[in-house]
């Protein structure tokens, strides 16, 4: 099978948005069943959906910081997507946006609200000083693909739409879980990819760092891990090529849990970075 290019993938069809004749800064979409976990859709795939908006409403192409409150879960099905301008530079804007889906009377229930700056990542400097190293990751086919773990399902029934959507293989060290034997570490690592082997771009990378199993699944916990807050600072375009994607929480306590997440490209390049808080509700 032919491997999907950039603006021709399911992802791409999936975030798509149409504005609205006559109102500025205002886009329908339709939220894809395929990218949920427990029946809700995936916090990174809806930040991808909130970043077209504001790529369409700001002058700067690309995310480059972008902050994200998930305020009520969100379903598949329609929704709109309410974006307006903060501030327009020369190098960077910002703006915000809101994605509300109709709720049982016909009233719009806000769902998510993201603020975040947008530049132009093919104009930044080639300076790089970093003391950040990618993963040890084993190579790809000795990683297993995350349907190829047992226990996914059944640690969180109705994962699977998602995984079918992505390549995903994690590495064995972070994958005890899945056979019933947690490691205990909040670690969790792997290479990423979409299915149809579209190549990321600075959206897939918005994506990317809320496409992992939750870390509290290697530390022994079941259940759904929601995210409360997401911040992903995006570094540079990737290189095409599949991505690895290394998460850590240093402290889970009152139900709540912080996961940093760290995804490099295949020129060996820190490409985005992100932290997020998630609340832990155990099964």
């Amino acid at each position: 099978m032919a491997r999907a290019t950039i603006g021709d993938s399911e992802f791409d069809r999936d975030t798509a948005i149409t504005p609205r004749p006559g109102e500025p800064g205002v886009f329908d979409t339709t939220l894809s069943a395929g990218w949920t976990i427990i029946r809700a859709v995936n916090g990174g795939y809806l930040l991808a959906v909130a970043a077209r908006a504001l790529a369409a409403t700001l002058p700067h192409p690309d995310p480059v910081a972008v902050s994200a409150h998930y305020l009520t879960p969100t379903e598949p099905g329609p929704a709109v997507l309410r974006a307006e301008p903060v501030r327009t530079g020369r190098t960077l804007s910002t703006g915000t946006v809101r994605l509300l889906q109709p709720g049982a009377d016909g009233t719009e229930i806000e769902r998510l609200r993201v603020t975040a700056t947008f530049g132009d990542l093919a104009a930044l400097p080639d300076d790089v000083r970093t003391t950040a190293t990618p993963p040890l990751l084993p190579p790809r086919d000795r990683c297993p693909g995350s349907r190829d773990a047992p226990g996914v399902d059944r640690i969180v029934p109705g994962s699977t739409e998602i995984l079918d959507r992505l390549d995903l293989r994690l590495d064995p060290a972070t994958a005890g879980w899945a056979l019933g034997r947690p490691g205990g570490h909040g670690e969790m690592r792997g290479w990423l990819g979409l299915a149809d082997g579209r190549d990321p771009d600075p959206l897939a990378l918005l994506l990317a760092v809320d496409a992992l199993p939750p870390t509290a699944f290697e530390m022994g916990l079941r259940g759904w891990v929601p995210t409360i807050e997401l911040t992903v600072h995006v570094r540079a375009r990737p290189a095409p090529g599949p991505l690895r994607v290394a998460i850590t929480t240093r402290n889970l306590a009152g139900g709540f849990l912080e996961e940093d997440a760290e995804v490099w490209d295949s020129a060996d390049r820190l490409v985005a970075q992100s932290r997020q808080l998630a609340q832990v509700l155990l099964g």
